[in-house]
């Protein structure tokens, strides 16, 4: 749904970016007490490099139409809301520089439709649910987490409509384009659930105490079943700093780090180029209605990386997994440095306040 230059005009394009500089502001204060754990801001790099990795999977969805995750619900669920919508923001602020993916005057439009709108009303949603399912049990956040991400996709494909009624700049009916744009996305929403669901529930069956979600949204100990029996999953404790198991844990977490930092490659790097050719619903729809009528070309088409291919490379299949690796090197290293920082200076005002605090006047 990376929506092109040209479709919104610019005084709404201003606007939104202005929403979604506002809502990354508002993200980075939120985010550091979603990152206070050490594990977290590795962790959070890694989400946005697997959301980057899967993006580049499309899947057919209907005659000549595909869908790709969009990712919000997962990142939501899996290292907080706050943290979600800064990992979406850092996939698309890699993709419109680097791959031409996603306009640059429409990053703000972007940010706010595929980040925020889908954040907000996934991390809703599945805290809901969660609120009247069974309580402690994986197959509640599993099934959570499908309807999360299963509503947030045709919820910011409405948004998108809204935007569109307000700064389109083709004349094209608005009911058109708002039934053409829910009722494709309804259908990708599907495999954006399948997609969500699968993946929390793995991260659920290895560390689930590294799912945000879980540490929030569910009060009694999660259920796991081994050998055929419930018990209680693991919950990391704030006394754990003290004992002889932070190495093992942290030597766990790095492995989990990883292993899904491998997985990311390989869909990337080898599985990418299986994905479905097909325009994506938001493309479909486009040259359907006649909405891209004034779309320009990318201030950044001639990058070395554009389209997902490495300029001057002719094999297709070497090209596009040189460029998905490449995309998620670049998006775990700059989504961990990113998130490193906001956990720093959490860190250090934590410390300062402490300090100041604690402070005496002596005559």
């Amino acid at each position: 749904m990376h929506v092109p230059d040209g479709i919104i005009n610019a005084p709404v394009s201003v606007a939104a970016g202005v929403v979604a500089a506002a809502a990354v502001g508002v993200s980075l204060r939120g985010a550091r007490r979603e990152l206070a754990d050490e594990r977290a801001a590795p962790l959070a790099g890694l989400v946005a490099a697997f959301v980057f990795a899967v993006q580049m999977l499309n899947f057919p969805v209907a005659a000549g139409t595909s869908g790709h995750l969009l990712g919000g619900a997962l990142a939501a669920i899996l290292v907080g809301p706050y943290t979600g919508v800064l990992c979406i923001s850092v996939v698309l602020l890699m993709q419109g520089i680097l791959f031409a993916d996603g306009g640059l005057t429409a990053l703000g439009v972007n940010i706010t439709v595929m980040g925020v709108v889908t954040v907000l009303v996934s991390y809703g949603v599945y805290r809901g649910l969660l609120k009247v399912l069974p309580r402690g049990r994986r197959r509640s956040v599993t099934v959570a987490s499908f309807a999360a991400a299963l509503v947030s996709v045709p919820a910011a494909a409405g948004f998108f409509t809204l935007i569109y009624a307000v700064g389109g700049t083709t004349d094209v009916p608005l009911g058109k384009v708002l039934t053409a744009m829910v009722g494709v996305h309804v259908l990708i929403g599907i495999g954006e659930a399948a997609i969500t669901a699968l993946t929390v529930s793995s991260v659920l069956a290895v560390r689930p105490d590294l799912v945000y979600g879980v540490q929030e949204s569910v009060s009694a100990p999660l259920k796991l079943r081994v050998g055929g029996e419930l018990v209680d999953a693991p919950v990391a404790s704030p006394a754990a700093t003290d004992s002889a198991a932070v190495p093992v844990a942290a030597r766990s977490a790095r492995k989990f780090w990883g292993v899904g930092l491998l997985t990311a490659l390989v869909l990337a790097g080898v599985v990418s180029f299986y994905a479905s050719a097909n325009p994506d619903g938001l493309e479909k729809v486009a040259a359907d209605q006649g909405i891209d009528k004034n779309v320009r070309d990318h201030a950044t088409a001639d990058s070395p990386l554009a389209d997902y291919g490495v300029k001057d490379i002719d094999n297709p299949f070497v090209s596009g997994g040189l460029a998905g690796v490449i995309g998620v090197g670049v998006t775990v290293v700059v989504g961990s440095g990113a998130f490193w920082v906001v956990r720093r200076r959490r860190t250090s005002a934590a410390v300062e306040k402490s300090t100041s605090g604690s402070g005496k006047v002596t005559a």
